[in-house]
């Protein structure tokens, strides 16, 4: 379920008591999710003061199943579907009589067909251009604003079809599916609907609704899978009616929970609604044509939440659900979901004596000294790569009065998820981002425009309060470090700048083996600053991105409130897509209104001129990068960056002289590594290293002790395959391992 808050109408029409505008809408693109509700799958942060009470969520699986209210439900239904239909049925006469003028349909490939305003849609033109195509459209935009294909077009305008293969028409997939999923919950079990978004940065979707004492279990989602089905096999169309915020409180009347978002709506615009079956739902839109493009779903799981994200609040349940439409594809994201689970970052990091975490400390990972030891690479070779490309490295604060937050405006966006205190009578807050403090650091003298570009880089300490639902292994945490960095410089150096930045980010991952996914984030709703500062900044990115190379898409209203960004989404060996990296144009924090920053320009007049502001990071953070990698690599760490390069294993006690020399030899240059004195026989040792996934197993002898050599077996290598080499010629055969890799 999603709210719609439409951009002015071409042509307004009021019919009295019921019309409240017809078609319209904003492009959203990726950012289509409920006006109150991040794009992230996580609980709602609450945007509204409400009693207080002490309900928690029990666990799913100790609540007590009871039957749905059927009386309840057999009036409510009909007495929305009635009202749907009678608002329905006066905005289509009202269409109907409109003059059907000639309009001009501009194509992607730049065909322009011709239609009729309020009679041609869509799927009519896709119908023309082919049968297959049209088979497939999920949704449209027109003119930048997203459409459903069965929707008449209302003037000229620029025509895309998306389809399952395009993010856009996927999300509206699962976005549709979340409504089915919806209809199914809410006829089965006569639960009060809340909110139902595809989520965003993984596959699916979910639905929360609140069921009183009614607790799902496995049967429960059988049960739903199974009416699901049904919607499915009656081909239902997704029908999208305007109304006023009077006739939306009159036809959800019945669900506190839907009233409240209507509650915080403005007042002068127009809400969309659709209905789907007998669901009659809240909803920006836009949908799929019709339930029968649902070939495959499934029920996954389901799981406690809170209205509002705010734990005195009520009670939820959340049902997650994955939809296709195909049946292959549904299977093979079974099969991938069960090969992501043997290697989820969590156990392998508990496997390998890497990482853990505590009750004491939530949300926050404690790393062991091999989990460190990757960690510091990490950050080396960050640092190698600050050095060659002129970064100079800052520290600045943990901990800020909220003034510093306040000017720097993230209080307003950010105050809610940041930790705070008092210390003597002054309200001070954890940071949860380097660039007010990047600020000052640039203020706190004069500047030359002989330091610009001045590129700044902070492996800072950061702190977000995170709801617990919402924290997720090393991808979701309370505290992390990002390998952060501002470049502050002149609009004229803006462009190789960006070239530089993009160059970095490419490198990277190059190295590690990670494919991108690069979206442009345009300007929010909330925004700060002029719009033409917003439109020359996202045309800057743009002509970066073009000459980049690499395909990107557009990711609408899904900006930092400072400025257009460039995403990047990485994809690892196991599917799974997460946000690393991001490139932020700032126009704004450079003002006057907020930090005033300022250089001085050449020439003898001494004119002081304002810096433009990049934010960039490319892991992001070390703590998500570091989970990305883990799964990345299935725990084959490669060898510059494994916590556990080699060991020795002394074929009898008699070796062990030997082989502790050859330790400490190779650990004066630099390398990790152990030696195995146990009792066990060499064999033994030899397959628990490898279980142990150490890159190169050194085994010694009394042979090898008298002439200085060892024999050398790789990770993955049957026992028969050993090398015999010097250990010289095994320093140099591991420089050049690493090497190898950067």
């Amino acid at each position: 379920m999603e709210v719609l808050i439409p951009a002015a109408f071409s042509v307004l029409f009021i019919i009295i008591g019921t019309l409240g505008g017809y078609f319209f809408g904003r492009a959203r693109g990726r950012k289509d999710r409920i006006a109150v509700l991040s794009d992230q799958p996580q609980p709602v942060t609450s945007v509204v003061d409400r009693p207080k009470n002490d309900v928690q969520p029990p666990p799913v699986t100790a609540m007590v199943s009871q039957p749905k209210d059927e009386a309840t439900m057999e009036s409510i239904i009909p007495k929305r579907i009635k009202l749907f239909e009678s608002i329905q049925a006066q905005q289509k006469a009202h269409i109907q009589s409109l003059p059907p003028e000639s309009i001009k349909i501009t194509l992607r490939d730049g065909q322009v067909m011709e239609g009729k305003k309020w009679i041609t849609s869509p799927l009519e033109i896709a119908e023309e251009i082919s049968k297959s195509l049209a088979s497939k459209a999920l949704i449209a935009e027109v003119s930048g604003t997203l459409w459903d294909m069965a929707r008449p077009l209302e003037r000229d305008c620029e025509l895309k079809i998306f389809t399952f293969e395009d993010n856009k028409g996927r999300d509206t997939f699962w976005h549709s599916s979340a409504h089915i999923l919806g209809q199914a919950l809410e006829a089965k079990y006569g639960c009060k609907l809340c909110i139902g978004p595809c989520t965003t940065k993984e596959e699916g979707f979910y639905y929360d609704a609140y069921y009183g004492s009614l607790g799902l279990n496995d049967e429960h989602l059988k049960k739903i899978e199974s009416e699901v089905e049904k919607a499915v096999k009656a081909k239902q169309c997704f029908e999208r009616i305007e109304v006023s915020m009077e006739q939306a409180l009159e036809i959800f009347s019945d669900n506190k929970f839907k009233i409240e978002i209507i509650n915080e709506l403005p007042i002068d615009k127009a809400i969309t609604v659709y209905r789907c079956g007998n669901l009659v739902d809240l909803c920006r839109g836009p949908h799929i044509p019709n339930t029968s493009f649902v070939k495959a779903f499934r029920c996954l799981k389901a799981s406690s939440a809170y209205w509002r994200g705010n734990k005195d609040r009520e009670s939820l349940q959340r049902v997650y659900g994955i939809s296709y439409p195909d049946k292959k594809l549904l299977q093979a994201y079974i099969k991938q979901q069960e090969e992501a689970k043997k290697y989820d970052h969590r156990l392998l990091g508990k496997s390998q004596e890497l990482i853990f975490c505590h009750p004491y400390s939530p949300g926050s990972w404690f790393f062991t000294p091999n989990g460190a030891r990757i960690y510091k690479k990490l950050m080396q070779f960050m640092e190698n790569e600050y050095l060659e490309r002129g970064y100079q490295e800052v520290i600045t604060p943990n901990i800020f009065k909220m003034d510093l937050f306040e000017k720097s405006k993230h209080a307003g966006h950010y105050k809610q998820n940041m930790f705070l205190l008092e210390i003597e009578k002054e309200e001070y807050g954890l940071k949860p981002m380097n660039c007010p403090g990047h600020c000052e650091e640039f203020r706190h003298r004069p500047r030359s425009y002989r330091e610009l570009p001045l590129r700044m880089a902070e492996f800072g300490v950061l702190h977000r309060n995170e709801a617990s639902g919402a924290l997720d292994g090393l991808t979701r945490v309370r505290r992390f470090v990002q390998d952060d960095a501002h470049i502050f410089c002149r609009e004229s150096q803006l462009k190789d700048e960006l070239k530089g930045v993009l160059d970095f980010i490419k490198y990277t991952y190059d190295i590690f083996g990670l494919s991108l996914d690069v979206e442009l984030s345009t300007r929010p709703e909330s925004y700060h600053g002029e719009r033409a500062t917003w439109d020359k900044a996202e045309a800057i990115l743009t002509e970066a991105l073009n000459e980049f190379g690499k395909p990107w898409q557009i990711n609408e209203g899904d900006g930092a409130f400072y400025g257009p960004k460039i995403d990047f989404g990485v994809c690892n060996a196991l599917k799974k897509k997460f946000q690393c990296a991001t490139i932020q144009l700032d126009f704004q924090l450079p003002d006057y209104e907020q930090f005033d920053l300022h250089y001085n320009s050449e020439g003898k007049e001494g004119k002081r001129e304002r810096p433009v502001m990049i934010h960039r990071a490319v892991f992001g953070s070390f703590e998500r990068f570091f989970g990305i990698l883990l799964e990345h690599y299935k725990g084959k760490w490669p060898f510059w960056l494994s916590p556990r390069q080699a060991i020795v294993c002394p074929v009898s006690e008699k070796s062990e002289a030997y082989a502790l020399q050859v330790q400490e030899r190779i650990r004066r240059a630099g390398y990790h590594i152990d030696v195995d004195t146990s009792d066990r026989s060499v064999s033994k040792k030899v397959r628990e290293a490898q279980v142990a996934q150490y890159n190169y197993v050194l085994v010694v002898g009394e042979k090898e002790a008298k002439i200085d050599q060892v024999s050398l077996r790789a990770r993955d290598t049957e026992d028969e395959d050993v090398t015999v080499m010097s250990i010289d010629d095994l320093l140099q055969f591991f420089k050049d391992e690493v090497e190898a890799f950067h």
